[in-house]
């Protein structure tokens, strides 16, 4: 059985993959790809706790930083 991580991956690599086919750089996929987050988060959470998950990650952008474990 795959994890939803497995299974997000292997679609994000597909979109990469034909972006890059079609000349449409990485970052712009990654921004329509956030923006179809967001929609999806909108339809099932509170914006608050979108806010919250937003921060959390933005809290941990640094990958030499200090990491939380648990988002608040």
């Amino acid at each position: 059985m795959s994890s939803a991580f497995e299974i997000s991956s292997k679609h994000v690599q597909a979109a990469l993959d034909e972006a890059a086919a079609s000349k449409i750089p990485p970052d712009v996929i990654a921004r329509a790809i956030l923006e179809r987050v967001l929609e999806i988060y909108r339809s099932e959470r509170s914006l608050a706790d979108i806010a919250s998950e937003l921060n959390f990650h933005i809290d941990n952008l640094d990958p030499e930083g200090d990491h939380a474990f648990m988002r608040p």
